[in-house]
């Protein structure tokens, strides 16, 4: 009798410190369990960093086939959104092009559930190289976008382009058109938004686990 093949892998990609340090394991739960094993990576600021460590990571024999889920927070560029709000991307879009993303209606059923209360976006998530201020919601909205940030857009395509594998990207609101903070790694301003992504894990391991199940 074969051995049963290892649970395929999961990457969760965040760029700055403070995502990481909210994205610790924080419970037995949040382990992996039998979704198979988790990396947490922190990639550093900007698309450029998000490619480089993406790109150098997934090609570790142990991370091949990896499932990528893109996360922490971004500028909303919908009115009406607030800090802690959560985005879950239906595609993240860049000048290089776009990356459909996989699972997102489990992933906006399974955030409802884990951090009730909050509410759940969906839409393009488009990419930037450089903090999205002013005018500048407003043009990336009037694109069909609903938020922004530096690096998911960068980390999905870098991901499909190393191999075939399932990606998403999830992202908390930090500053959003009437909420705009100075800095966003501000973690006074950001505190809403810190507090939700540290609660998130269980709905990442949810959609993870999912991939895994055989299809009927």
């Amino acid at each position: 009798m074969s051995p049963r093949p290892a649970p395929a892998p999961m990457l969760i990609a965040c760029a700055l410190g403070i995502e990481q340090f909210a994205l610790r394991p924080s419970s037995v739960r949040d382990r992996g369990g039998a979704g198979g094993p988790v990396t947490v990576l922190r990639t550093g600021m900007g698309p450029a960093a998000a490619e480089r460590s993406v790109t150098r990571v997934l090609t570790h024999p142990a991370l091949r086939g990896a499932a990528v889920l893109a996360t922490g927070f971004c500028a909303g560029l919908a009115p009406g959104m607030h800090p802690g709000d959560l985005v879950v991307a239906e595609e993240t879009r860049d000048p290089r092009g776009s990356v459909p993303c996989v699972g997102t209606e489990l992933l906006v059923k399974e955030l409802v559930r884990t951090v009730p209360g909050r509410t759940v976006h969906t839409g393009p998530l488009t990419g930037s190289d450089h903090v999205v201020r002013g005018h500048e919601r407003s043009d990336l909205f009037a694109t069909g976008a609903i938020a922004a940030d530096m690096e998911s857009a960068a980390t999905l395509l870098s991901s499909v382009r190393v191999g075939e594998r399932p990606v998403a990207a999830v992202r908390v609101v930090v500053d959003a058109p009437e909420h705009e903070l100075v800095r966003i790694g501000t973690v006074r301003g950001g505190i809403s938004a810190f507090r939700v992504l540290r609660s998130v894990l269980p709905a990442f391991h949810e959609w993870h686990r999912s991939l895994l199940l055989p299809r009927r």
